[in-house]
């Protein structure tokens, strides 16, 4: 998708280069326990750095609030569906155990489940569909993002049921459903204007909060920007919506740090 607009947009062929993670490659390791934090972004900036690769693309989500000197995120795609899915087994109204290894996913749902119990969950889509289908592994539910549903082409699968979650029992990671470009930071202003500014302004906003709060995926927190709204979730404040005027989209920096301060927030 990242190729195909960069071509179109700038006239240029594209070679794509694949890598392997270290997120990817230690599908055991516990997120939570280990942080999270640059798992799935660290080769891939060590091979921009090096000049063996002009752009890379990321989840935006999985983006660390802070970045290597020298690289910056040039923009994103236009954005997707952001809500989380839960996924439940055929049959399943209550689970009684989740799989997520994801605090801010954790926190919420246990407020529409609070007698769940949980696990985590690691693997590829698929895998994770086929575990909560057939049992294995215990659990009865599991959360994913509509976004990797949605790009995977997958609307059902045999043997669970997906219900999409919106703002109001969910809040989505910072920069969820967004594919971000990330360059080095000389390059940035010529692969800005291929790239979808809408989706910038609001994610640029996501990750101000990001940055305040130094989080990872270890931390339960959550900022969602729409066009007039802030959604927000953290440990120590609960679900909140905060009303966006266009000025606070300006100064991300100063509206996440005044949203904060009025939130209570300690960073």
């Amino acid at each position: 998708m990242a190729a195909a607009r960069l071509g179109e947009r700038l006239g240029v062929e594209t070679e794509l280069l694949q890598l392997v993670t270290t997120g990817d490659r230690q599908t055991e390791w516990s997120l939570e326990k280990r942080g999270g934090k640059g798992l799935f972004t660290g080769e891939l900036e060590q091979a921009l750095l090096r000049g063996e690769a002009d752009a890379a693309v990321h989840s935006a989500k999985d983006l660390p609030g802070d970045m290597a000197d020298g690289l910056a995120v040039a923009g994103y795609l236009p954005r997707e569906d952001p809500r989380d899915v839960l996924v439940l087994r055929a049959g399943v109204t209550e689970p009684a155990r989740i799989a997520t290894g994801s605090p801010r996913r954790r926190l919420q749902i246990g407020q529409l489940f609070p007698s769940a119990a949980f696990t985590e969950i690691r693997g590829n889509v698929d895998t994770r569909l086929r575990k909560i289908a057939t049992g294995e592994g215990g659990a009865d539910a599991t959360l994913l993002a509509a976004a990797g549903l949605r790009r995977l082409g997958i609307g059902e699968w045999p043997g669970v049921a997906f219900h999409a979650l919106g703002c109001k029992h969910m809040v989505p990671a910072i920069g969820q459903a967004a594919i971000a470009v990330q360059c080095r930071a000389a390059d940035a202003a010529h692969f800005a204007g291929a790239l979808d500014a809408e989706t910038a302004r609001r994610v640029t906003l996501e990750r101000a909060f990001q940055t305040a709060l130094g989080g990872g995926c270890h931390t339960a927190a959550a900022a969602h920007a729409t066009a007039d709204t802030l959604w927000f979730f953290h440990e120590e404040t609960g679900l909140r919506s905060l009303p966006l005027a266009p000025a606070d989209f300006e100064e991300p920096a100063a509206t996440a740090g005044r949203l904060l301060r009025y939130l209570g927030v300690k960073v």
